[in-house]
């Protein structure tokens, strides 16, 4: 039958993958920052006070300081194409375009800043994407990181008219690719050295204690993969927590204190890498490779190694197309 004169056009179906991270200010400056943090702390799952309690010391104090120090923070690690976080992401969506197929179209947004999760929903569907699989990149699930930009998918759609059909990417924690792209890329990390690692430190990003009285899963996930991946490489890791903030309990090790505490061990060389982070980013990059090292030497270690994250890779991207292929299959022109 042939369509109406007068029907709208219409793009062919196509199936859409956008790949999501969590954010970074648009520029090392403080009033960038000042934007970027106002969004991500004011998150509910990020920080779970009240609000009535929170905005008043989010606006009044941490807003007023953190983002001068922040952004200093972020000058020392800003590329020439931008943030790192930035950057990487972008270039992993880059390198996965026509992976699956010419139907199916890859993408990337940010849960907090740009290009925003609602922006990029709306190119896909504008592109004709009927299906979406949303695949927030945190291997190991917390509620707020994973959650959140859920969350931030479906709050945008429902005010749709009409819907696509959606998926989304769950945790990788213990997947077999995503260990044995690890194990490799350690492999390759370790063996480039000039020195052996006496210590070999996993550090993933902190959480409040209280997250895991609660039920979220995180910490397990991180103490499955740092298992899995010390069985894959044949040698023990020292598991670390990064980034604590403000005054509650947070999981531990943290990984400053293991970094001040080893030279008094006798643990003098040490390589340090953060597998759950897709990407390389401000608190791998400033954090543990400019302050942990400061850290560790001032310590009395003598050797220090930061390891970068998977990024874009080739094991990165091998591991990122075998799980997104698997999420796809059942859907047309997915391979």
């Amino acid at each position: 039958m042939n369509r109406p004169a007068d029907h709208p056009e219409i793009p062919a179906p196509k199936i859409g993958v956008l790949l999501i991270n969590l954010g970074t200010p648009n520029a090392p400056e403080p009033g960038a920052v000042k934007l970027y943090l106002r969004e991500f702390l004011s998150d509910p799952r990020v920080v779970e006070i009240p609000q009535l309690v929170w905005q008043p010391i989010l606006r009044g104090i941490i807003l007023n300081t953190r983002p001068k120090k922040s952004a200093h923070a972020y000058r020392q690690v800003w590329m020439e194409e931008g943030s790192p976080l930035a950057v990487h992401t972008r270039r992993q969506a880059e390198a996965l375009q026509g992976a699956f197929g010419p139907e199916v179209i890859v993408d990337h947004a940010m849960r907090y800043g740009q290009p925003a999760i609602a922006e990029r929903l709306d190119a896909l569907q504008a592109q004709g994407c009927t299906r979406i699989l949303a695949a927030p990149l945190y291997p190991q699930y917390c509620a707020a990181t994973t959650a959140t930009a859920v969350d931030e998918v479906f709050r945008h759609l429902r005010h749709k008219r009409w819907l696509p059909a959606v998926r989304t990417l769950p945790p990788y924690h213990d997947d077999p690719a995503y260990i044995a792209a690890l194990a490799e890329s350690l492999r390759a990390s370790l063996a480039a050295l000039d020195f052996a690692p006496e210590a070999l430190i996993a550090s993933f990003h902190g959480m409040p204690q209280r997250t895991l009285e609660l039920g979220d899963p995180y910490h397990c996930h991180c103490r499955k993969t740092a298992r899995l991946l010390s069985e894959a490489l044949g040698r023990e890791l020292e598991v670390a927590f990064q980034s604590r903030f403000g005054r509650a309990k947070w999981l531990e090790p943290a990984t400053d204190r293991v970094l001040t505490a080893l030279p008094g061990k006798g643990v003098r060389k040490v390589a340090i890498f953060a597998p759950g982070f897709a990407a390389d980013c401000l608190e791998t990059l400033e954090e543990l490779a400019i302050r942990g090292r400061d850290t560790f030497l001032t310590a009395g270690g003598t050797d220090f190694a930061y390891l970068p994250c998977l990024n874009e890779s080739g094991e990165g991207m091998t591991m990122l197309r075998i799980l997104l292929a698997r999420e796809l299959e059942g859907w047309a022109g997915a391979q």
